[in-house]
């Protein structure tokens, strides 16, 4: 008997109550066939990206000795099937030289056999971090599946399925190197907190050159952030002297304290005045009244 799994929400029979696709829950309806693997095409919303080649052939190994323990899931399309749950026991299968293998035959519609695939991969397999975050991006975009549904049938809390979604807002190529296991997810999360893209895959760089831990570039970003925090003060002093001979003589010709602010895109006069009387002195310096 399969060992029993823990942790993984109500699953599939949150979308599909009274149909199990997996082989923990088959019921005794479920009929296994022998198809051709050759009729046999993957889910395109698939959610895995990569295969690991050391893993599959491993599998494949695997099955060439015990053959595929536990069937995959198809259904009928009008030319041969499509994958809903297994492609990498049916990639392995086609490694291993098999002619045919064993599947459940789901009488499913295409939206539904998309949903059950996302949701069946992100439950069984190893998925990277922006793999998984594709999926549940997919979920919400293409199937209308709320966070709070995902959360309930994958059983992860919503926050976890929130920070995986901010993944996607990095730069792509650090996206990639997460994809890739270069940084971690970890990595990944401290870095969103840089708005620029470049700076972000350069940081990223520095994270596999440095072999950083997350803790260090929680402190590399903090102190970046410092930094730009300092430099635009330093930028909104004035230590142009040409400025300060200016502030000099507004200051003897107003009789009061003059602040040349300069900024970026726009800068600023600060004259400072005391009483309602000195406001009106100045302004008669000024010739405005």
């Amino acid at each position: 008997m399969a060992k029993k799994r823990t942790g993984l929400g109500k699953g599939l029979s949150a979308l599909i109550p009274d149909q199990p696709i997996n082989n923990d829950n088959i019921d005794n309806k479920a009929s296994i066939e022998e198809i051709d693997i050759t009729f046999i095409e993957p889910n395109k919303e698939q959610p895995r990206r990569e295969f690991n080649s050391v893993k599959l052939n491993e599998l494949a190994e695997s099955i060439k000795i015990h053959g595929v323990i536990q069937p995959i899931i198809v259904r009928k399309k009008e030319e041969g099937y499509e994958l809903i749950a297994g492609e990498r026991r049916w990639r392995a299968s086609k490694q291993a030289g098999l002619k045919r293998i064993p599947c459940i035959i789901r009488e499913i519609e295409q939206l539904d056999s998309t949903k059950i695939a996302l949701i069946e991969n992100i439950q069984r397999e190893n998925l990277n971090p922006i793999e998984e975050a594709l999926a549940y991006k997919s979920l919400v975009e293409k199937h209308e599946l709320t966070q709070e549904k995902i959360s309930e049938i994958v059983g992860k809390s919503r926050s976890y399925i929130t920070n995986l979604l901010r993944l996607l807002n990095l730069d792509k190529r650090v996206i990639g190197l997460i994809m890739k296991g270069e940084i971690t997810s970890g990595h990944g999360r401290t870095l969103l907190a840089v708005e620029n893209k470049e700076v972000q895959y350069k940081l990223a760089k520095s994270i596999i050159e440095k072999s950083l831990s997350v803790r260090e570039t929680e402190k590399l970003v903090k102190n970046l952030s410092e930094n730009k925090k300092n430099k635009n003060k330093k930028d909104n002093s004035v230590d142009d002297p040409i400025i300060s001979g200016i502030e000099e003589s507004l200051r003897k010709t107003l009789g009061t304290k003059v602040k040349i602010v300069k900024g970026r895109k726009k800068s600023k006069i600060e004259i400072e005045y005391y009483s309602e009387e000195d406001l009106d002195r100045i302004l008669d310096v000024l010739s405005i009244n």
